[in-house]
């Protein structure tokens, strides 16, 4: 219990060094039917003094696509230079926030041979990280219901997470053949312990409450609540953070994670991923579930064996760099593991994880490399070398816009 207060007490000194302060799914099987009208798939609210973001594409969980995060992009930039909009929410439509990429999408475009269009989305996406985490107005995302992958990217960055009960987080990247990207690597190198590589490399998945505890999120409520919440931001005439989050506060709810928390398992955590190899992290996991006849480390141990073994070499480097580096560093060298993923020059393992799991659904993928003893360092090094001559590196305007540290 004392460990799990320290993890609580620990998101405080998170949230001021990851992120600004006042002053300043791919398993949930989504059907990906597309939405005709750009516009629609990002729809807009209207407030007195602020406007909300709805992402729009509910059957398919609000998965990401290049229209939908240039259209956010567009929306934000237009918005910051308004005056008269003095604050910005983020919300999502039916059952999701946002589930992450919408990696179908991506698979068929890359077996159409489309990889500049597949470019093109991860620079769109990457940029609206960029400027989420350098907004200059407040923000306000309310993650109700799943979060995966870079929904997390298009939110915590932000100055306020608003998480609920139906709030499901996760990093299921690796399972897919792919790596946490869209700042996760900023974000969750700077969890508590090592607990980001935990959740990066297992996809293990965490509540409203436990985002609260780790400090992934700045506020709780019930989700019966949100529509008080909302109604409450709508017709506040102020730009004051604090007036901000006293609203948000006015009907949240004070909440500690339950015996069955991943947080109350932090000492095995820290005991496990805080080794430098993939292979001495299983080694660690082995060991600890046959000594204490642990469930849950033979089952984050399945996960980890389901997943591309060259997937979890690269996402756990690019956590431990993540460590110290600023969100547009972050961003940069995440740019490049995208790119290297879908070049299939190394490996073919983004879209055969999509096709296993996605596509097929046999749940079947054949990993290339099949084993961890496969995956050289150079295989590695491959992902987080510089693009070259003829592949432009990701631009982000940090010369007009600070990243925080």
């Amino acid at each position: 219990m004392q460990r799990v207060k320290a993890v609580i007490k620990a998101r405080h000194s998170f949230q001021r060094v990851g992120f600004p302060s006042h002053q300043r799914c791919f398993s949930a099987q989504p059907n990906y039917a597309p939405i005709d009208d750009f516009q629609e798939q990002v729809s807009v609210e209207g407030r007195a003094k602020s406007r909300a973001a709805i992402l729009n594409r509910p059957s398919a969980l609000n998965a990401l696509t290049t229209s939908v995060a240039a259209r956010l992009k567009r929306l934000y930039e237009s918005w910051e230079e308004n005056p008269d909009i003095w604050f910005v929410l983020m919300k999502g439509s039916g059952r999701a926030f946002c589930s992450g990429i919408d990696a179908v999408s991506l698979y068929h475009l890359l077996n159409e041979g489309k990889v500049e269009e597949c470019k093109r989305f991860f620079e769109t996406l990457y940029k609206f990280v960029y400027l989420q985490g350098t907004y200059l107005k407040p923000h306000v995302a309310i993650m109700d219901g799943i979060t995966m992958g870079c929904g997390g990217g298009i939110s915590i960055p932000g100055m306020f997470r608003l998480v609920t009960d139906k709030t499901v987080f996760s990093n299921p990247e690796t399972q897919l053949g792919f790596h946490p990207d869209a700042g996760a690597s900023f974000y969750l190198s700077r969890l508590p312990g090592y607990l980001g590589e935990c959740l990066a490399l297992t996809g293990e998945k965490l509540n409203g409450v436990e985002m609260i505890a780790s400090g992934l999120a700045t506020h709780y409520c019930l989700n019966a609540r949100l529509a008080l919440i909302e109604e409450r931001l709508g017709s506040l005439m102020n730009d004051n953070p604090t007036v901000i989050e006293s609203s948000l506060a006015q009907y949240g709810d004070l909440v500690y994670p339950d015996r069955s928390s991943i947080l109350h398992r932090i000492d095995t955590i820290d005991k496990c991923f805080s080794h430098d190899t993939v292979e001495e992290i299983i080694d660690s996991l082995e060991n600890e579930a046959a000594g204490a006849h642990d469930d849950w480390c033979k089952t984050v141990l399945r996960k980890m064996k389901e997943s591309s073994p060259l997937s979890l070499k690269v996402t756990l480097r690019s956590i431990r760099e993540g460590r110290f580096q600023s969100l547009d560093q972050c961003l940069a060298r995440e740019y490049r593991i995208s790119l290297a993923g879908i070049s299939k020059r190394v490996s073919n393992d983004f879209s055969e994880g999509v096709r296993a799991r996605l596509v097929d659904k046999d749940f079947a993928p054949k990993w290339d490399p099949p084993s961890l003893k496969a995956v050289s360092k150079d295989m590695v090094e491959y992902y987080f070398s510089p693009l070259g001559e003829l592949e432009p590196e990701l631009l982000l305007p940090t010369a007009l816009r600070e990243p925080y540290i």
